[in-house]
C-alpha cells in the first residue's frame, strides 16, 4: 500500500514535535530552553570559534534565533565572543568551561535519546533508515527549493 502525504508528513511533524518537547524538558532541569541544545552542540564541534553566520547555516536556524539563542548563552556564561583587537563584531563564539560542560551532558543526552528511538532496530536497519532518511531529506531540500516536478 503506497504512503500517503497525511501518512508521511503527520510522521515527519510527529517526529519534530516530540524532539522539541524532549529538548525542552530535558533542557529546562538545567535552567535552560530547548532551542540551546543543538547551539551547545554544533559549537562543541568547533573548539576553535564559530562565527553567529557559521552557526546559523550548520543549525538551520535563522540569523535572528542564533543571535537570540546566544545572547541567552552568553548571558548564562556559557559563550563568549573571541574579540580581536577588542572588536567583537563578527568574532568567533567559543564555549567557556560552564558551555563545554553543558554541551557534554546534552551530547551524553542527546546520545541516550537516539539509542531509545532506535530500540529494537537492528545495526542493518539503522544504517538503511539513516540513509533513507538523509535521500528523502535531500530531495526535500530540491523540491522545496525548486518546486514540485510535474509529470
Amino acid at each position: 500500500m503506497p504512503v500517503t502525504y497525511e501518512q508521511f508528513a503527520g510522521s515527519v511533524l510527529c517526529l519534530s514535535r516530540c524532539i522539541q518537547k524532549i529538548q525542552r524538558t530535558e533542557m529546562a532541569k538545567y535552567g535552560l530552553k530547548g532551542a540551546h541544545a543543538q547551539c551547545l552542540l554544533v559549537m562543541s564541534r568547533y573548539p576553535e570559534g564559530i562565527t553567529a553566520a557559521q552557526l546559523s547555516q550548520i543549525s538551520d536556524k535563522d540569523k535572528a534565533a542564533i543571535s537570540r539563542t546566544i545572547a541567552e548563552l552568553s548571558q548564562a556564561g556559557m559563550v563568549e565572543r573571541q574579540a580581536k583587537n577588542g572588536n567583537a563584531y563578527r568574532a568567533p563564539l567559543i564555549l567557556t568551561d560552564r558551555g563545554r560542560q553543558a554541551a557534554a551532558e546534552v551530547d551524553r543526552l542527546a546520545r541516550l535519546a537516539v539509542d531509545q528511538a532506535g530500540e529494537g532496530l537492528t545495526d542493518e536497519n539503522r544504517r538503511i533508515f539513516y540513509a533513507t532518511l538523509d535521500l528523502i531529506a535531500t530531495n526535500l531540500i530540491r523540491i522545496s527549493r525548486d518546486g514540485i516536478l510535474e509529470e
